[in-house]
């Protein structure tokens, strides 16, 4: 548990976050919808008193990147994300939207590729093959591809209502800036089509510097989320 004097400072950081209403929208998909929404508002593990994904949820507002290349010179510079995206790109990494079902082999070689990520070991249900893999009206999934068209790196997007949120993203360790173009390329696809208000990216709390480093890089910053069901 936090002392007293990290307790304010927490509280101090949570109050000057800027205020995302995200809306949760049944029709898309009733079951999932519902059971995302009691998800991330649930009791928070570790502050017992706040919502589990309510205080610095990883959000980017996409009407402040009102076209893909706004939010690319949003995240422009050396190292950035824009930077690394593009050395990706270089190569001949590109990205597509697929059907995981088609990839089972590619994509357990990619969960398997190394022991552990961000410093802490692999879940063990990445070990573990999957064989078939649902398909929700609200999912989709991504991959980024090499020059050779081999699956690289690959997420799933799940929209909700008025945002959509990353529930995976997984890539070969390469250093060729794969993750950067996974994201980025994402993120301006939903700035092109134009349905959602933001995109998210789990929360900033509980994240290790390596992973906070990352989501800034790509633009998503800390916000506080209130959330509403419809």
């Amino acid at each position: 548990m936090p002392n007293l004097s990290q307790s304010i400072t927490l509280i101090k950081t949570l109050l000057a976050m800027p205020v995302a209403h995200l809306r949760f929208e049944r029709h898309l998909e009733p079951a999932n919808v519902l059971s995302t929404y009691r998800y991330y508002t649930k009791r928070h593990p570790k502050y017992f008193v706040i919502g589990h994904k309510s205080w610095g949820a990883a959000l980017i507002d996409l009407q402040q990147c009102t076209t893909r290349a706004a939010y690319l010179e949003r995240i422009k510079g050396k190292n950035a994300g824009a930077y690394h995206a593009r050395r990706a790109r270089m190569r001949g990494y590109h990205l597509m939207e697929i059907d995981r079902n088609n990839y089972v082999d590619a994509i357990h070689d990619i969960n398997t590729s190394v022991d552990q990520r961000q410093g802490r070991p692999m879940d063990a249900h990445y070990q573990e093959k999957q064989l078939h893999f649902e398909v929700l009206a609200n999912y989709r999934c991504f991959g980024v591809f090499s020059a050779a068209n081999e699956l690289a790196a690959y997420a799933t997007l799940g929209r909700f209502g008025n945002f959509s949120a990353f529930s995976q993203l997984m890539g070969y360790r390469n250093n060729d800036g794969i993750m950067h173009l996974l994201v980025s390329d994402i993120v301006g696809q939903l700035i092109d089509e134009g349905q959602v208000r933001y995109a998210m990216y789990d929360t900033f709390f509980g994240a290790l510097p390596g992973l906070q480093q990352f989501k800034t890089m790509l633009g998503f910053e800390p916000y506080r989320a209130r959330y509403s069901l419809q």
